[in-house]
């Protein structure tokens, strides 16, 4: 597998051994590490299966990104910096509770579902085959695994900084 393989450290290994009451902390009005290990999930698992889902697609093509979408790329995809201040997309953000047990489940289980698509689908739909991201526009499986990865670093941070509270 790709660097996806280093998300189970990089995210769940500040939480390994933790009490379940580390998981719920949070400063006022953000989110608790479950809540942050939920959101990388829900993206990893639309990702992963709307590529599934277009397997069977003939060739595709990409759309031209917007200016918008093209500064995104170049500051998250080739410089591999996230800014921080950003609202998540409204698919893409977690419940108001979120239990442990269910966010690493959730969260293993987009992983796991990435190594399928790469099974599947890599080399052979490398850049022939996309999905659009909600601020980088059209996106193919290894961008949007690069895209997993800068921003599973982004958020590994906060839940260093929650614990660390």
């Amino acid at each position: 597998m790709t660097a996806l393989s280093e998300l189970p450290t990089l995210v769940l290994g500040p939480l390994e051994g933790r009490p379940d009451g580390d998981w719920q902390r949070a400063p006022a009005g953000k989110w608790t590490p479950a809540q942050i290990v939920e959101h990388l999930a829900i993206g990893m698992n639309f990702s992963a299966d709307k590529f599934v889902a277009r397997r069977a697609h003939d060739p595709m093509v990409r759309r031209r990104r917007t200016f918008l979408e093209r500064l995104a790329h170049l500051f998250i995809l080739d410089l591999q910096w996230y800014p921080r201040g950003f609202k998540a997309p409204e698919g893409s953000r977690p419940g108001e509770r979120v239990s442990r047990a269910s966010a690493d489940a959730h969260f293993r289980a987009g992983l796991a579902k990435w190594v399928e698509v790469e099974r599947l689908l890599l080399p052979a739909r490398r850049n022939d085959l996309f999905v659009k991201h909600p601020r980088l526009g059209d996106l193919t499986m290894e961008e949007w695994i690069r895209f997993h990865v800068v921003h599973a670093r982004h958020h590994a941070r906060q839940i260093r900084e929650r614990l660390s509270a």
